[in-house]
């Protein structure tokens, strides 16, 4: 037997082999597997984050597995205030720890370890710093469809994401000095093999200060991605926040950044966020490691 006649056959049979496994991947019931008992390997979703865009993704994490998403370092730089003052704030850490429990449910806690705020007035000249640990956020996310059916174009997925704001020292200038609950509607459609379009719709009941009172609040966003190739990605972004009690108006961001799959459960990601309305922080870049365990 010539070497074609040798390696051909087990060609065929190591592609049959995987196209079968993905098969069973995308095709399998996986309603018994839940935070106690945990999704085999060979069955996981391939790994989906919701950073590092604003707009959250309607997939969730798979049963019994445990998916860490970290800013390692984000900077914001303000527009002046009505009264000239500028802020610059950094943030280091953001950690986004998101639980499977079933799967098509997870929860998921975000914790803000450390921020810092420096504020410059202009009249006088006068410079105050602030620093501390900042908010808790408790969220629950619960996938619609599109799980496990998000291959071909046209496909579709959507989500339910409840989300509570807490507290964690109202007077460190970082953390938040209210409970602010929200709901978060993340839908996504697959365009074509490469693009992919993520939209959010979202409702925040918030409340600033003593000086204002509790109010609703609007966020849009939308995310198309595009995918180089197994490992790298990009997506450019447009988000808003709308209804505001900020006299310089609403808050329109426009943004882009990457991914990058160190390997199958380790990504790297960063970009930036560009401000277009006097009320959003002039600019914003970050980068950030999403790991799953």
């Amino acid at each position: 037997m010539n070497e074609t006649g040798r390696w051909l056959p087990r060609l065929v049979a190591g592609t049959a082999m995987l196209l079968a496994t993905g098969h069973a991947a995308m095709s399998a019931d996986k309603s018994q597997y839940t935070l106690f008992n945990p999704t085999p390997d060979k069955l996981l979703r391939d790994m989906t984050t919701d950073r590092p865009d604003i707009t959250e993704s309607p997939f969730t994490v798979d049963a019994g597995r445990v998916q860490v998403e970290t800013n390692l370092f984000g900077y914001f730089r303000s527009r002046p205030d009505e009264n000239g003052t500028v802020t610059d704030s950094y943030d280091v850490a953001i950690t986004n720890v998101r639980i499977g429990l079933t799967n098509h449910v997870e929860l998921s806690l975000v914790w803000q370890p450390y921020g810092f705020v420096r504020a410059r007035e202009v009249n006088p000249v006068k410079v105050t710093h602030q620093s501390g640990i900042g908010r808790i956020d408790v969220r629950g996310k619960i996938n619609l469809w599109g799980n496990d059916k998000f291959e071909k174009p046209g496909d579709t997925a959507l989500a339910l994401l409840p989300f509570v704001v807490l507290p964690t020292d109202r007077d460190n200038g970082i953390s938040p000095q209210y409970v602010d609950p929200g709901l978060i509607v993340p839908y996504a459609i697959k365009l074509s093999d490469k693009f992919a379009l993520g939209v959010n719709g979202a409702l925040f009941y918030f409340r600033e200060d003593a000086t204002t009172s509790y109010h609703m609040e609007y966020l849009a966003s939308a995310s198309l991605s595009y995918e180089w190739n197994d490992k790298f990605g990009t997506y450019y972004e447009v988000a808003g926040r709308f209804h505001t009690q900020d006299p310089r108006g609403d808050v329109v961001v426009l943004g882009t950044g990457f991914t990058y799959k160190l390997r199958k459960d380790l990504q790297l990601d960063g970009g930036v966020n560009f401000g277009v309305t006097p009320a959003s922080d002039r600019i914003n870049p970050f980068v950030g490691l999403s790991a799953r365990f």
